[in-house]
């Protein structure tokens, strides 16, 4: 199996799939924010919420509904920042695991990834990191 990286570039190439992994999942995972409310536990992302108030009109008062599901929609994300960083996140973890992805193929096809691909897909994966990683929004 040929490869077009170098030692420093293989390990450079697994570590990107590492980091690009663990970012997607904290993505998909609800445990952005944990806290309590109405004396249940509470934790939410960007994506997904578990244990959530809901207003019950039979009753005229306010529920905990015990269970993890991601929202119903765009627009039931709480906050317009909180869509903000959802659509900003996706996109990093997208770059992330696109650059990790090549380079890995780069691990196995000679003359895949040159030195200037190389530092463009730096480049590419420095702002990805940037988008998933950012600094978080208040709600």
């Amino acid at each position: 199996m040929a490869s077009s990286l170098t030692c420093a570039g293989v390990v450079w190439a697994f570590l990107s799939f590492l980091c690009a992994a663990a970012s997607c999942v904290g993505f998909f995972m609800p445990y952005w924010l944990l806290g309590s409310q109405l004396e249940k536990s509470v934790s939410f992302g960007t994506f997904r919420r578990c244990s959530y108030p809901v207003r019950d009109e039979s009753r005229q008062t306010t529920v905990m509904v015990e269970q993890c599901g991601r929202y119903a929609s765009f627009q039931a994300i709480p906050s317009a920042e909180w869509r903000i960083c959802t659509v900003v996140t996706g996109l990093g973890c997208g770059l992330l695991l696109l650059v990790a992805l090549t380079a890995l193929m780069g691990c196995c096809v000679s003359e895949l990834i040159s030195r200037t691909v190389g530092r463009v897909a730096g480049g590419i994966q420095f702002l990805g990191g940037k988008c998933s990683c950012g600094e978080g929004t208040g709600v």
